[in-house]
Parts: C-alpha cells; sequence; structure tokens
C-alpha cells in the first residue's frame, strides 16, 4: 500500500525539530520548575508541543493511502527568492521597503494575477511588520535606507 508520504515527512521532521529543541533546551539552559520557570523552560515546551504535533499528523498517515506527490516549484521558487531578498536587503533597504519587495515576490507564483490584491497584501505585511517588530518589540531594525 502506497503512504501518505507528504504528510509522514513532514509529521517527522516536525517531530525531529521539536525534539531537538527540547533535548537542546534541557542540556544548556537551566529548566526550573512550574513556579520558577529557568530559561530553557518554555523554549522545551515549545519543542515538546511541536514533537506532539508533528506525531499528530506522521502517525495517522501511516494508514492513509497516499496520492501522487508533486513538487510545486514555481511556488517554492518565488517563497526562496522572497526570503533572500529580504535577508540580503534588510541593512541596505530597511524593513519597509525589503518587506514590500519581498511580499510582492512571494505572490508571484499565485494563481490569481491581478495587482490590487498583491499590493495590499503587500501593505498589510509590512504595517504589522513595522507596529510589531519596530514599535511592539524595539528591535533596532531600520525602517528605511540610510538610517
Amino acid at each position: 500500500m502506497k503512504r501518505d508520504i507528504p504528510d509522514l515527512v513532514g509529521g517527522v521532521l516536525l517531530a525531529a525539530i521539536g525534539l531537538f529543541v527540547v533535548l537542546y533546551a534541557i542540556g544548556h539552559y537551566e529548566i526550573g520548575s512550574m513556579r520558577r520557570m529557568g530559561p530553557g523552560f518554555f523554549p522545551a515546551l515549545l519543542g515538546g508541543a511541536l514533537t506532539f504535533l508533528g506525531l499528530v499528523i506522521a502517525l495517522p498517515s501511516l494508514a492513509r493511502r497516499g496520492g501522487e506527490i508533486r513538487i510545486a516549484w514555481k511556488e517554492c521558487l518565488a517563497v526562496l527568492a522572497a526570503i533572500l531578498v529580504f535577508a540580503a536587503g534588510l541593512d541596505r533597504l530597511g524593513l519597509v521597503l525589503v518587506t514590500l519587495a519581498s511580499a510582492l515576490i512571494a505572490t508571484l507564483a499565485a494563481p490569481d494575477r491581478r495587482i490590487g490584491w498583491r499590493i495590499a497584501l503587500a501593505v498589510v505585511v509590512t504595517a504589522l511588520s513595522v507596529v510589531v517588530f519596530s514599535f511592539g518589540l524595539k528591535m533596532t531594525v531600520p525602517l528605511w535606507p540610510g538610517r
């Protein structure tokens, strides 16, 4: 019987990453207790949750019949290009311009070719990024080029 390989592989990868986070947190940080949490408590808790969710995805896939595996190359390349543009341009272009560009690049592979929703999405994502990272978390990320 052909298994549901995408869910199996995805679930196993999530569980492996979660397990790594748990082991790293336990090995490198003090966990503490429920009353007095140490710096490793929350990462270990999140890693445990990720491990659990990965198993919840992977185990049922063993009993399911899988379909044809199709890799969406165009979508993968668009998202990878957006990540690379963001990483390479953050210091040079600032958070506002690089987030706008990355969001527009990531939508290139979308089936809907209208530009209006792409621009609206890019503006909303950029506004949320500025509010969360610059004003909310007070990160020292330049908002504009040369600042």
